[in-house]
């Protein structure tokens, strides 16, 4: 690989990494102003590339979907959140070729499945749901397998296994649309969301060249990849908690729910995870108790991934990595003032909005500390060697 080559593959990986980030914000806004299900039918909306916007549009827009009347303020946002998640995976498919170009084997796998990607999109257009799904697969299939056969550091086959998680994230948001909001494809696809985006920021800070001269920092590594999967299973919980529209399900008290320290709650209920199909869950289906055990269930979570991610910083700066640990910190303050500020005020989409992000940020402090206290042998020196 060349000097440019190489400086290409680290731009375009901060620039994917930062555009994935920016799509999981919008998502979220997308989400909590309740425009999910704003365009009706997918990738198109109402039938056109773009949105109604004339008059004559909106009411041919009107005729064909009679059970979803046109939201103009509602639709413009799903639409958009479509191209950018199109971009993103334009972006990731660059980043995914270049890193597998050195490997014929690899290379077509990832040209071959983004073809077969394209291919599956338009066939869904059209109606041929089986020929579809199946293409999908193959789209899945042949850049996860490319990324395990690849012989290349671990930044490069994450790149290449990026573009399996992105065709994945797109079926998601079709599901998204096609099953009405149903709860556990909506926590789904904001999973899928911060999967992406934690997948290119790893391989973004790899090959940016992050890391440790040596092992000094290897016993922290165990406790860090701990305290990512608790704020991971954090974040789900926090997504069901949404999908469910249990935000508010305590009302705006806190610490106290509906002022009780234990109001009556419905845990099996809240946590059924297959309902069948055909429901619209647009508003959320479950009586107070089912929701107020789902909240009740978030703040104790957050309590667990607060007191972790706190005692995690103390000990990541006392081993001499202050920066991260203080870094760690303030961004989990941020992001408990935020859960805070959403049950006070009542869930105002900008904060609500932004403790979807901060979220994201407090996994890419993390990463960041997980990449530190690796050796910087791999990624960012095999591409300075010009392999």
């Amino acid at each position: 690989m060349t000097a440019r080559s190489s400086r290409v593959l680290r731009g375009l990986a901060l620039l994917a990494a930062v555009f994935a980030f920016g799509v999981v914000m919008f998502g979220a806004f997308v989400r909590l102003s309740n425009a999910g299900l704003s365009c009706p039918d997918w990738p198109t909306c109402y039938g056109r590339a773009t949105w109604p916007e004339q008059q004559h549009e909106i009411a041919q827009a009107n005729q064909a979907f009679p059970d979803r009347p046109y939201e103009t303020h509602k639709a413009w946002r799903e639409q958009v959140h479509r191209f950018l998640a199109g971009t993103l995976g334009t972006l990731v498919f660059a980043l995914a070729l270049i890193a597998s170009w050195r490997d014929r084997w690899a290379r077509h796998a990832v040209i071959v499945g983004a073809i077969c990607a394209a291919i599956g999109v338009g066939m869904y257009i059209r109606g041929e749901h089986h020929w579809s799904l199946l293409l999908s697969i193959i789209a899945i299939g042949l850049p996860l397998v490319a990324a395990i056969r690849l012989h290349r550091p671990g930044a490069w086959r994450i790149s290449v296994l990026a573009l399996s998680v992105v065709v994945f994230q797109a079926m998601l948001g079709m599901w998204t649309v096609t099953l009405l909001l149903k709860p556990i494809v909506v926590m789904g696809h904001l999973m899928g969301g911060i999967t992406t985006f934690a997948l290119l920021a790893y391989a973004a800070l790899r090959l940016a060249g992050v890391g440790a001269q040596d092992d000094a920092y290897a016993g922290l590594r165990k406790a860090v990849v701990l305290g990512i999967v608790l704020l991971l299973a954090q974040i789900a919980l926090g997504g069901w908690t949404s999908s469910n529209y249990a935000a508010l399900a305590c009302g705006t008290d806190f610490p106290k729910c509906l002022g009780q320290w234990m109001p009556p709650t419905d845990f099996r209920e809240g946590f059924v995870l297959w309902r069948g199909v055909g429901v619209n869950y647009e508003g959320g289906v479950l009586d107070m108790a089912a929701r107020s055990a789902i909240q009740i269930a978030h703040r104790f979570g957050a309590l667990v991934v607060f007191c972790y991610l706190a005692w995690l910083s103390h000990r990541v700066s006392r081993r001499g990595l202050r920066s991260l640990g203080l870094a760690i910190a303030v961004v989990l303050v941020t992001q408990v003032l935020l859960g805070i500020s959403n049950v006070h005020f009542g869930l105002p989409l900008p904060v609500a909005t932004l403790h979807n992000g901060v979220a994201a940020l407090l996994l890419f402090t993390l990463l960041a500390t997980l990449a530190r206290t690796q050796k910087r042998h791999d990624d960012a020196m095999f591409l300075s060697l010009g392999h």
